[in-house]
């Protein structure tokens, strides 16, 4: 395909691609299109970059078109303006994140929206937290902490659906990065509950927060340790898997406390 593409010959291309049982199945998520997304990103590796395209891609609504058009763009060219009129008329989970991941983080304006989308609705608002949640881990320089942490105290248990696990990540990742802020992090997460009962795949990490900081700070810091005692921090986080096995006995469903206490009691065991 020629460097320079028509929007014509982008869309036959992507009409190709179009699979009504992968749509099916992506529609269940909220996400309305039909594109197997490794051939997705085959096509705008053939495509090159072509931030003309881009545009054209994106302003036919069509969510795999947008998709492509992450993927072609150049984000350093796009000012916080576009950006922002870009992001308001997102409504495909997937679509908003990888525009977060291709387009905005890319971009020179990452920072700037972060602060601007924190306080919106839905999927804007996760956006604002996605971004916040990359400082916390990577760059908290200039971040107040004690500030983000009142605001999820007040905002985490009434947000949107979609905003409400971007905030739920935000504080869990407070608590696993952050030692000093670590006690309120779980305190805040014992206090509202979110996800206690969301049922986690064999495996995995659940999603409530303070099982989610009290098992990563002993993946983190607890395996390469030496054997010498539990330690304050693995005191703490015994403490925090009890806590949460006798909150969910008395909040959740029978089966789902049974795995809750299950998971505590993993991460106690591996931290004595």
């Amino acid at each position: 395909m020629p460097r320079s593409t028509t929007i014509e010959a982008a869309l036959r291309q992507l009409a190709a691609l179009e699979d009504p049982k992968l749509r099916e199945a992506n529609e269940l998520r909220g996400d309305d299109h039909g594109v197997n997304l490794t051939h997705l990103r085959a096509l705008a590796k053939k495509l090159g970059a072509q931030p003309e395209l881009a545009l054209e891609l994106w302003a036919t609504r069509n969510t795999a078109a947008r998709l492509l058009a992450t993927l072609v763009c150049k984000p350093k060219t796009l000012s916080a303006a576009e950006l922002d009129t870009m992001i308001q008329d997102i409504r495909a989970p997937k679509l908003l994140d990888w525009f977060i991941v291709n387009v905005v983080k890319p971009g020179r304006h990452a920072d700037e929206l972060r602060v601007r989308w924190k306080d919106g609705d839905a999927l804007v608002g996760r956006a604002g937290w996605s971004l916040t949640t990359e400082r916390v881990i990577k760059s908290p320089d200039g971040l107040d902490l004690d500030a983000l942490l009142a605001q999820l105290e007040k905002e985490l248990k009434k947000a949107p659906e979609q905003k409400q696990w971007a905030m739920n990540h935000c504080l869990a990742e407070i608590g696993i990065h952050h030692p000093r802020h670590r006690a309120r992090a779980v305190a805040i997460g014992e206090r509202l509950e979110v996800l206690i009962d969301y049922p986690a795949s064999p495996g995995c990490t659940p999603p409530y927060a303070p099982l989610w900081i009290a098992e990563m700070v002993r993946r983190n810091e607890g395996e390469h340790a030496p054997k010498r005692g539990p330690g304050k921090k693995a005191t703490a986080a015994k403490a925090t898997a009890k806590r949460v096995t006798a909150r969910a006995a008395k909040k959740t469903s029978a089966p789902t406390a049974k795995k809750i206490a299950k998971k505590a009691a993993k991460t106690t065991k591996q931290l004595a």
